[in-house]
């Protein structure tokens, strides 16, 4: 029997990736409020109310955890921005529900946070850099970052990128699959300018983070792709290497677009440590997307 590990979010994104990638050595349970998609030796499914925190208390007791990844997160930018309650509750609440957690059961903990948590201004950030919040989302995330910090010696803050993926059992917040549907159709896709990140693939977003749970590494991690792109550049390369033109790609200004939430201007990572650090190897952009296709998850392309 694996290693217990408690993945948060399960239904998500990013929690997708480490959960389809978790082998043997794991003993992989997953929380999420959605029912199991999937079945297998070593996944555990758990369906259950992780803002509810007796619950959750009742389910970390039982499963008692060595290592636990919280993903779960609303990390709809617009969406905290308009709904500051919610992502109160979600982002910042749970987050301190699950650090108790893993204080009282001496649970290792490996927390996904943001790229944006930075202010845009200087690009290329690393770890020591302080954070500086534009938007509530980020706010959000510092906020759970220093409860981690605070209260547990045995963390991980890693901090990924814009991450390009295809979904594993649910769409989650995967931009590839937005612009992939736009394109199919043959519409144009609005990319924003002054918009700089340096995306990292869900492949090896997830298989870094199944190292990290693994690993004794401690501290905060940026966990980037090795190119720094603006959004237009970004959706155009992915376009061509799909087959569609990339004249499709129009770039436009967020200044024109109303309801929507301050974004930071260059919140580029540098991934020096990563690479340094990890087995996992930091792709670039296009060698990241070969392998998201290679993948091919069951519910995507």
């Amino acid at each position: 029997m694996g290693r217990r590990l408690i993945v948060t979010g399960a239904s998500g994104f990013v929690a997708g990736s480490v959960i389809w990638q978790a082998g043997p050595k794991w003993e992989v349970h997953a929380l999420s409020g959605k029912p199991a998609p999937t079945q297998r030796p070593n996944l555990h499914w758990h369906t259950t109310d992780v803002l509810d925190p007796d619950q959750l208390r009742r389910v970390f007791e039982s499963i008692r955890p060595s290592v636990v990844i919280h993903a779960a997160a609303i990390a709809d930018i617009n969406f905290c921005e308009a709904n500051t309650d919610t992502a109160d509750e979600v982002n910042i609440v749970l987050t301190r529900t699950v650090v108790e957690l893993c204080r009282e059961g001496g649970a290792r903990l490996v927390f996904v946070s943001t790229d944006t948590i930075f202010d845009g201004e200087k690009g290329n950030y690393v770890e020591s850099d302080p954070p500086g919040p534009v938007n509530y989302y980020g706010h959000t995330k510092v906020m759970a970052e220093e409860r981690v910090q605070e209260r547990l010696h045995d963390w991980v803050i890693a901090r990924p990128a814009i991450v390009l993926g295809l979904p594993f059992f649910s769409e989650g917040n995967s931009a590839l699959v937005r612009l992939l549907a736009a394109l199919r159709a043959g519409q144009q896709v609005k990319a924003l300018i002054n918009e700089v990140r340096s995306p990292i693939d869900v492949i090896t977003l997830g298989e870094a983070l199944l190292e990290l749970a693994g690993n004794d590494y401690q501290g905060i991690l940026h966990l980037g792709g090795n190119d720094r792109v603006e959004r237009p550049s970004f959706c155009r390369q992915i376009a061509q290497r799909l087959g569609f033109s990339p004249e499709l790609i129009v770039p436009v200004n967020a200044k024109g677009i109303s309801g929507r939430a301050p974004r930071p201007r260059d919140v580029s990572l540098d991934n020096s440590k990563a690479r340094a650090t990890l087995k996992t190897k930091m792709r670039g952009l296009l060698d990241g997307l070969e392998r998201v296709l290679e993948s091919r998850p069951a519910s995507s392309l």
